[in-house]
C-alpha cells in the first residue's frame, strides 16, 4: 500500500497566512508612516517651528534644496539636512499646538 504524499498547496497556507498578517500588520503601516514622513520633509518652508532628530527645538529662516537653515537661539544658526526634521511642531501663522507648550510643574 502506498502512502500518501501531503498535498504541497495545503503545506503553503499556513505559510502565506503568516506572510498575509505579518504584510497587514507590520510592512504596510511602516511604508504608510514613512510616505507621510516624507511627503511632511518636502513641504516644511520658512517660518515653520521643528523638531529635530536630535531633540532640538527650532524655527526655519531658509530652505537651501535639501539643506534647511534653522535658529535654535537668538545668535545660533545651523544648516540642517531635510531627513534631521524629525517633525514639524508648529507652522507659521498657526498657533502652537497644546502639546508642544511648557507647562510649569
Amino acid at each position: 500500500m502506498p502512502t500518501q504524499q501531503p498535498n504541497l498547496l495545503v503545506n503553503m497556507i499556513p505559510i502565506a497566512a503568516v506572510f498575509a498578517i505579518f504584510y497587514f500588520f507590520l510592512i504596510r503601516p511602516q511604508q504608510k508612516q514613512a510616505r507621510e514622513h516624507q511627503t511632511m520633509l518636502d513641504s516644511v518652508k520658512k517660518g515653520d517651528k521643528i523638531l529635530t532628530t536630535g531633540g532640538l527645538y527650532g524655527t526655519i529662516t531658509g530652505v537651501k534644496g535639501n539643506d534647511l537653515e534653522v535658529r535654535f537661539a537668538e545668535n545660533v544658526k545651523l544648516t540642517l539636512v531635510r531627513s534631521a526634521v524629525a517633525r514639524v511642531v508648529a507652522v507659521e501663522g498657526s498657533p502652537e499646538p497644546a502639546a508642544t507648550q511648557l507647562v510649569p510643574s
